[in-house]
């Protein structure tokens, strides 16, 4: 049985007030349109010990975006752990790009020892001649796919086992049960491909369930959807099993969120998904650009102010901030 009473509880201890004061709304414009995106918009708040980002998709509610408040108050307000490593291996993203233009979007990311390669947005041979395209150009790379829930259980076989170079595959299929399915299935099928997953933990009520039902052999953490790294590490921790850390598709003020788990995690067996800030044309911020395939993990940067004028999104944009900002605030707080 797995035991989440000792998950560590969400950060509340913010006054609504102190954060909308010290807040603005951006928007990122993006080389690829990344999960049909091709502006990201990320809130930006200046704490007392930092900068922090609160960034839940658009479509995501008051509940679920409650969890990327607590991160934003962890990060701006209270730090994060001590490192146990200085650097932190990553991979590069592929999003669902045409296979002949696999190499431009490698290209932006320097070199690397691991890819991961969005799939489940076109139709299955597309989505095998991409992965296989990264493969002649990267030999040597540790490769893994990213269905994030939208394959078919007969999809995800059809691609895994015409793939058995996988390292991993990240949540393919969606929730745990058709994830423990999979697993199960690829085993007697004599694949050696493992199964992680993500939306399984970070949009469950309980992100232990999947490791419970052992439908998974590694799980990826992200720092803002599970209510920031001390919350995330206790996660891994009471799981039991491998982590991966990635990007929600954050700012560099977010990524810096993402190597501090990362760094802090006692074991990293894998190349985070935390080199994203290579999919944006400009941030207001330094990017989180890789060297030699690693980040250093260090305090979030501090956006320029004149690049936030240029990147600040309109009145009636930065009003539906406030107001998802408010919302989150009043789950958080009600919860805490």
């Amino acid at each position: 049985m797995v035991d989440n009473a000792h998950i560590l509880p969400l950060n509340a201890d913010v006054a609504l007030e102190e954060l909308a004061a010290n807040a603005v709304a951006v928007g990122l414009p993006m080389n690829t349109p990344f999960r049909d995106t091709t502006l990201r918009e990320v809130m930006l708040i200046k704490g007392p010990i930092g900068w922090a980002e609160f960034s839940p998709f658009p479509e995501y509610g008051a509940e679920e975006s409650a969890r990327w408040l607590s991160a934003t108050i962890e990060a701006g307000w209270h730090g994060w752990p001590e490192p146990v490593r200085q650097s932190v291996p990553v991979n590069a993203t592929v999003p669902a790009v045409a296979p002949e233009d696999v190499e431009t979007v490698l290209a932006r990311f320097g070199p690397v020892t691991a890819v991961k390669v969005k799939v489940a947005e076109d139709d299955v041979a597309t989505d095998i001649a991409r992965v296989q395209r990264v493969r002649e150009l990267l030999p040597d790379a540790d490769i893994r796919i990213d269905g994030n829930t939208k394959y078919s259980h007969d999809e995800a076989f059809e691609v895994i086992t015409a793939l058995p170079f996988l390292a991993y595959a990240e949540q393919p299929v969606p929730g745990i049960e058709p994830l423990a399915k999979l697993r199960a299935a690829l085993r007697d099928a004599g694949s050696s491909v493992l199964i992680a997953a993500d939306e399984a933990v970070r949009k469950e009520t309980d992100p232990l369930a999947v490791a419970q039902a052992q439908a998974a052999d590694l799980i990826v953490v992200k720092v803002q959807p599970l209510g920031g790294v001390r919350r995330a590490l206790s996660i891994v921790q009471h799981a039991g099993l491998d982590a991966v850390v990635s990007s929600a598709l954050d700012s560099s003020v977010g990524i810096a969120a993402g190597v501090a788990l990362a760094a802090a995690l006692p074991s990293l067996d894998h190349a985070c998904g935390l080199a994203t800030a290579a999919l944006f044309r400009t941030e207001p911020a330094q990017p989180a650009l890789p060297v030699n395939g690693v980040l250093t993990p260090g305090p979030a940067p501090v956006p320029d102010a004149q690049l936030i004028e240029q990147l600040k999104l309109p009145d009636e944009r930065q009003r539906w901030w406030q107001t998802r900002l408010a919302k989150a605030h009043s789950v958080l707080t009600q919860n805490a």
